[in-house]
């Protein structure tokens, strides 16, 4: 199957331009990033692209086995890189598709420029002195609640993760992403996202890197950001003075502002 129309992958800004690959979380869709897509393609060529299971995706190319770990995914990144012959691209990856990033990147480092982790988690459940932000009965929990009623869940949970509830139009937009999902897929994508543990994979990251995390952020709280930094060589930080998980909706300018001065430094 052609990977245009698998992943429903589209192009923005000047053909001959550096590329940026932009890659959505969970629950979401490349439309996510439409509030800082302009900034970018001034002088990027922007990649955008759908994960198999969401948004304009081929549901044709559904596969439980494939997608039921972030491995599959990563894969699907790698094909489309290599069949549109990418250069070496700046993955901007956001939560679970910063690992995803990372994933893809360690198997085929020279397709890759740089990564931007937007609010990045490699392992969501506490474990000893690793602070993920839930135990693992929340996540049995969470996955439970999803399951049995995943547009009440939605509902429920996408103002939480937005995290901006004096404007809850934010929340509105993420629960509308969120419910355009079908629900068996985002049960096995919110499987891979919310029990898998990459925390070993960032020593082996390669390629120049930059973490964006949220000053408060229910999902990914501050101490995950700061272990990423630690475990990346080179990697650099940086806290947007923004609240909640998704920074490229609740706070465009400043999320394209920081991936901007990131292009610039490793363009």
């Amino acid at each position: 199957m052609d990977v245009r129309t698998r992943n429903h992958v589209t192009f923005t800004g000047p053909a001959d331009a550096p590329v940026v690959m932009l890659a959505h979380g969970f629950g979401c869709d490349q439309n996510m990033w439409r509030r800082i897509v302009p900034s970018l393609a001034v002088d990027h060529r922007v990649v955008l692209f759908d994960h198999v299971g969401s948004g304009r995706s081929d549901p044709a190319a559904w596969d439980a086995d494939r997608y039921a770990s972030l491995s599959g995914y990563a894969e699907d990144v790698l094909e489309i890189c290599r069949e549109l012959a990418l250069p070496p691209v700046t993955f901007v990856g956001h939560s679970v598709a910063s690992m995803i990033g990372v994933l893809a990147a360690n198997r085929e480092p020279d397709r890759f420029a740089a990564l931007a982790l937007i609010t990045p988690s490699p392992c969501y459940i506490d474990d000893g002195t690793y602070r993920g932000g839930f135990s693992r009965a929340d996540i049995d929990e969470l996955l439970e609640s999803l399951d049995s009623n995943y547009l009440g869940w939605s509902a429920t949970m996408a103002p939480v993760i937005m995290g901006n509830p004096d404007r809850p139009e934010l929340g509105e937009d993420l629960t509308n992403s969120f419910c355009r999902t079908d629900p068996a897929m985002a049960s096995v994508f919110a499987r891979a996202t919310f029990l898998s543990d990459n925390r070993a994979d960032l020593a082996a990251v390669s390629v120049p890197t930059l973490i964006l995390q949220c000053s408060h952020d229910a999902i990914a709280p501050p101490e995950v950001g700061s272990y990423v930094r630690q475990h990346i060589r080179g990697s650099r930080l940086v806290t947007l003075a923004a609240t909640g998980h998704c920074p490229q909706l609740s706070a465009p300018e400043a999320t394209a502002a920081a991936l901007r001065e990131f292009l610039e430094e490793v363009r």
